[in-house]
């Protein structure tokens, strides 16, 4: 079972002779993430605003951040446990602030939910203009790092804890036709990203995994599921399954990857795409 705390139990030892030595088995306090604290970013809509309901009904105290401050507050209205903070991803400060939130509000960090993404317009690569090119790797790959660094320094030496990056079906297969270089390369970089962390920092205790999902309706792929009903239809033409995802078919795997069920795995990406990456 999870201590109180909210700090992660050391794997049970082995015997001499390799087979494991006998403790009870709690399936129940397997997900749990009672007591612990989270930073969720892009919290306002889509994945996010799921993330911070999945991990406050789980017990976490969510410190919820995007830009659209008045749908934070009302969501930490609905939901309990849950902290609005404004901040932009991009703004290194922001992110600073966040991480000095949940520890003065807190006292810790053990769950960090890198959503916040941006995506370019769909356009041929030789069209596209620099600058909105490095606008997405910002938002999507260096604030993953910059505020995962910042709060790998709390949880070092402090318990250790769970980073969750999320990122896409783009991460191993290009986009074409629906021609989105900027996205692809940012979302490719976060699984690089997510193993390197995974490697340096898994000996203080920091898991660094991903979650790669498909096609699922949000404020991100809006453009695809509205209007012309073309888009909605390569999708599921495309998918194995013939239909985009639900949203609440990511949380299984939100709460394998932040709790103990997954105290072993690391530097690894649940892909939940419907069979998008096999085909």
């Amino acid at each position: 079972m999870r201590p109180r705390s909210g700090r992660y139990r050391a794997p049970v030892a082995s015997s001499s002779s390799g087979t494991p030595s006998s403790a009870p088995i709690d399936l129940a306090g397997l997900f749990d993430v009672r007591d612990r604290v989270a930073i969720v970013t892009g919290a306002s809509s889509g994945f996010g605003d799921r993330f911070v309901r999945v991990l406050s009904e789980a017990g976490a105290k969510v410190v919820a951040c995007a830009r659209r401050l008045d749908r934070l507050e009302a969501l930490a209205a609905e939901v309990p446990n849950v902290v609005p903070v404004r901040a932009d991803v991009a703004n290194d400060a922001d992110l600073a602030a966040v991480v000095a939130t949940a520890v003065e509000r807190f006292g810790r960090i053990d769950i960090v939910v890198n959503n916040a993404g941006l995506s370019d317009a769909p356009e041929r690569a030789e069209d596209e203009d620099p600058a909105a090119f490095r606008a997405v790797m910002e938002v999507n790959l260096n604030a993953c790092f910059v505020l995962s660094s910042y709060a790998a320094k709390h949880m070092i030496g402090g318990g250790g804890g769970s980073i969750v990056n999320i990122a896409s079906v783009h991460s191993f297969v290009g986009s074409s036709p629906n021609n989105q270089a900027s996205y692809v390369a940012s979302k490719h970089g976060l699984i690089g990203l997510t193993k390197e962390l995974a490697l340096q920092w898994c000996r203080h205790g920091i898991r660094v995994n991903a979650i790669a999902p498909g096609y699922f309706a949000t404020e991100l792929t809006e453009e695809m599921f509205s209007g012309e009903a073309r888009g909605q239809a390569w999708i599921e033409r495309n998918t194995p399954m013939r239909r985009a995802g639900d949203i609440a078919e990511l949380d299984g795997a939100l709460l394998f990857l932040a709790s103990d069920a997954s105290r072993y795995v690391i530097g690894q990406t649940v892909v939940v795409d419907g069979g998008w990456t096999i085909r």
